[in-house]
């Protein structure tokens, strides 16, 4: 398997380098320079499979000579072995919609799925030579506890993460502050995520700064984190044992996850659309519907994992339509930074026999919350109820709506919403009493860099 730049569809890369490196050093995101269906002896040969068993034959695909295979279903085996559920997510009916709970992981998000295999791929990797990397990442609100988690206490790596300060949920906070692993470091960005965001690739962009410290990257611009949520589209499909099409409702912020899906399509997973479900930042939901991708202002809501204008992996999809044309991604991502690109009705079509979209603003959430208690007695995060409520919206029909995250780690939009608190697990309980360790940094590129150097020996 051959990597390729979405900036430079020229250069060639194994997946060792592209996992490592995350984001190229183009700015780019890495894709392969191909993807293969799977033939239909081999798509009947999967439906049987348990998760690890599945995770292994999909991953397997893309990782080239990185590991055996055997190796990699270790890996796998090991990497959700901490999950509550034994088959890793667990497929729940509400009403006419199926959930997909992607929460059972030990931050309790969807996150932990591909980022526990990413900390032991790291592991698995650095065992074999004697590098130093030091991960430096952005957080909308789970990515971070998740990365922290993933890779705490191993040799030879350090993690950066950085938060909006003040724009994500106490609790999500706390499970990254609370870590006390000495090569971890919290960083509160005065801002929002798409700073966090822009401050993160200017790093990575910055060859000597980031060559210095051997930077990696594990948002959901990291390709690895793609392959590994494609899996779940795949199990929640041969579970529902379905002989038609499924759509899938997906909350989205950075578009990562919603792309795992249009991989597992690419793949041959038989998936008719791909919902995206914003909140009231609903940049990507313009695009799709209109064409319209200008940023606003970015708005401060009770879902902040979607508090985000500039999702990164637009890019990916972008790079498909137009014919990857790296040429045409350069300039299309200069428009996007000018804040002045506009979909082609062309392009637009294009997307749209894949994707379709919808918004909800915050009463809309609450509601949702609301009515799938009343009558149901289950309780949702405020993403999960963005998906189920743009499938309303849409009259869906044999509709999977990913539950990105657990009820508890939003307590304060539940209790508003159904007047309950929503308990964390005895297991994390014990952080809402420990000490929080991070730093607050004004929006400042080199104090950051400054800050990172010192620490990252």
């Amino acid at each position: 398997m051959e990597y390729l730049s979405t900036r430079n569809d020229k250069i060639s890369f194994k997946f060792e380098h592209i996992f490592i490196k995350g984001l190229s050093e183009d700015g780019g995101l890495f894709l392969p320079k191909k993807i293969e269906k799977f033939s239909e002896k081999e798509f009947s040969n999967l439906k049987a499979l348990s998760y690890v068993d599945l995770a292994t034959e999909i991953i397997y695909k893309f990782i080239g000579d990185f590991c055996s295979k055997e190796k990699l279903h270790e890996i796998v085996k090991k990497s959700y072995s901490s999950f509550s559920e034994k088959e890793v997510v667990k497929i729940r009916k509400v009403e006419d919609l199926q959930i997909l709970e992607l929460f059972h992981g030990p931050t309790l998000a969807f996150k932990d799925v591909a980022m526990q295999l990413i900390g032991n791929f790291y592991e698995y990797y650095l065992s074999k030579t004697s590098e130093k990397i030091n991960i430096v990442v952005a957080t909308s609100g789970d990515t971070g506890a998740a990365a922290i988690d993933a890779v705490k206490g191993k040799k030879n790596i350090n993690i950066f993460v950085l938060h909006p300060n003040n724009r994500i949920s106490p609790v999500q906070r706390m499970l990254m502050t609370t870590n006390p692993s000495k090569n971890v470091f919290n960083i509160a960005v005065e801002g929002n995520f798409d700073d966090c965001q822009k401050l993160v690739k200017q790093m990575f962009s910055d060859r000597e700064f980031s060559k210095s410290i051997n930077m990696s990257g594990v948002n959901s611009i990291n390709w690895a984190r793609i392959v590994a949520q494609s899996v779940y589209y795949f199990f929640c499909y041969f579970k529902l044992g379905k002989k038609e099409k499924v759509s899938f409702s997906v909350p989205t912020g950075n578009f990562g996850d919603v792309y795992a899906g249009y991989l597992a399509k690419k793949m041959g997973l038989p998936i008719d659309k791909l919902l995206v479900a914003t909140n009231e930042n609903d940049i990507l939901h313009r695009a799709i519907s209109k064409g319209d991708y200008k940023t606003n202002k970015v708005q401060e809501t009770i879902s902040p994992s979607m508090d985000i204008q500039v999702a990164s992996n637009f890019e990916r999809l972008l790079f498909d339509i137009y014919n990857n044309d790296s040429k045409k991604v350069i300039e299309i991502m200069s428009d996007i930074k000018n804040n002045k690109f506009n979909l082609d009705q062309f392009s637009l079509k294009k997307i749209q026999k894949d994707f379709i979209s919808g918004s909800l603003n915050e009463k809309e959430i609450l509601e949702t919350i609301k009515h799938i208690y009343k009558n149901n007695r289950i309780v949702v995060d405020p993403h999960t109820a963005i998906g189920v409520g743009a499938v309303k919206k849409h009259n869906g029909k044999n509709y999977v709506v990913l539950a990105t995250a657990h009820p508890c780690k939003f307590p304060n939009a539940i209790l508003k919403a159904i007047d309950k608190k929503e308990e964390l697990p005895n297991h994390l309980k014990e952080i809402l009493n420990q000490k929080e360790e991070y730093e607050v940094f004004q929006n400042n590129i080199e104090n950051l860099k400054s800050y990172i150097k010192k620490n990252c020996k």
